[in-house]
């Protein structure tokens, strides 16, 4: 299912990774980031921490690594990662999902 066009129509964050990998749409506020993440290649997210995250998948599937526990998640699913909590991912091409961060400024939003 394609995102909605207003939400295509947000602004992007700046990431770390090439735009040929990941598309993103962002919303921010004081109390955080709200992202959508589509993914288009296979992508190895290595292990990192931050703040707060919790997240949904809204189609294909992401493997996180969370805390050294390994668990997959499909549509509809969600994932909560505590503040400071090491975690990876392996997430195929075509998956798309939704992250909160309770870090505002996660990510600088573009354009």
């Amino acid at each position: 299912m394609p995102l909605a066009a207003f939400i295509r129509a947000l602004p992007g964050v700046d990431l770390p990774f090439p735009e040929t990998d990941v598309r993103t749409h962002a919303l921010r506020s004081e109390a955080g980031l709200v992202v959508f993440f589509t993914f288009l290649r296979d992508f190895d997210l290595p292990p990192h921490s931050h703040g707060a995250q919790w997240g949904t998948i809204l189609e294909g599937s992401i493997e996180f690594t969370i805390g050294g526990v390994t668990r997959r998640y499909g549509p509809g699913e969600s994932y909560d990662i505590p503040a400071g909590t090491v975690h990876s991912a392996r997430i195929p091409a075509g998956t798309v999902a939704m992250d909160v961060f309770e870090e505002p400024d996660r990510y600088p939003l573009s354009g």
